[in-house]
């Protein structure tokens, strides 16, 4: 026998799909409406982040600053076996990497060179000047201390590693908490409250670590 087609069936279910279709594009212009887009988000944050803004200059200082970090935890972590100390450095190395690809990011997203002729600090209100040991700004390490760190081996790399993070991290809060004050936009100031949360527990752990072993900060 042939199947007989229900007209009125095929055509009620052409009627619920049309209605699922317009009540999905009216959510969707509703969500749209409801919230900013990124797009309008990111124009209103380039239009605070100029050239000579406490944002550009704390997103290109902290970018160098957390390059450090992320070159001296690897040192580390190639000079002992103790996994809490890895296990540090690894923290340090991803959050810092992330933090500083996110950084460098928002300066090209805003039209802004990487680097600038400005000596280092200048947006804190307190410029650096060249001391040639290495140090850009408060907290790096010197040359000589890389080295050090580079032919230290098990607790001595530990230790050394431990005590220079710790200096680095103390004045990588101080240049969080400007950022958080000064900074024109909520990516800055959101990513700068983070940091200084972040770097003082860091700084506890270390402190502890530093007592387990034996040192001082």
């Amino acid at each position: 026998m042939t199947a007989v087609t229900n007209p009125f069936s095929s055509t009620r279910r052409m009627v619920l799909a049309g209605a699922v279709v317009l009540l999905l594009a009216v959510g969707l212009v509703a969500l749209m409406v409801g919230r900013p887009s990124s797009a309008s988000s990111s124009a209103r944050a380039a239009q605070s982040a100029a050239e000579g803004s406490a944002d550009a200059g704390f997103a290109r200082d902290m970018a160098i600053h957390h390059q450090q970090a992320v070159e001296m935890s690897f040192i580390v972590r190639d000079r002992t076996e103790d996994e809490d100390v890895r296990r540090l450095a690894y923290d340090i190395i991803n959050t810092q990497a992330n933090q500083r690809g996110m950084m460098l990011g928002w300066l090209e997203q805003w039209g802004l060179p990487k680097s600038s002729a400005e000596p280092p600090m200048t947006w804190m209100g307190h410029t650096m000047k060249p001391t040639g040991d290495g140090s850009l700004m408060p907290g790096m390490a010197t040359t000589a201390e890389l080295k050090e760190l580079q032919a230290a081996e098990g607790k001595a790399a530990e230790v050394l590693f431990l005590q220079l993070m710790t200096v680095h991290h103390r004045a990588g809060v101080d240049m969080a908490q400007a950022g958080a004050e000064k900074a024109g936009t909520d990516v800055i100031r959101n990513l700068a409250k983070g940091m200084v949360n972040g770097q003082e527990s860091e700084i506890g752990l270390m402190a502890t670590m530093l007592k387990a072993r034996g040192a001082q900060p």
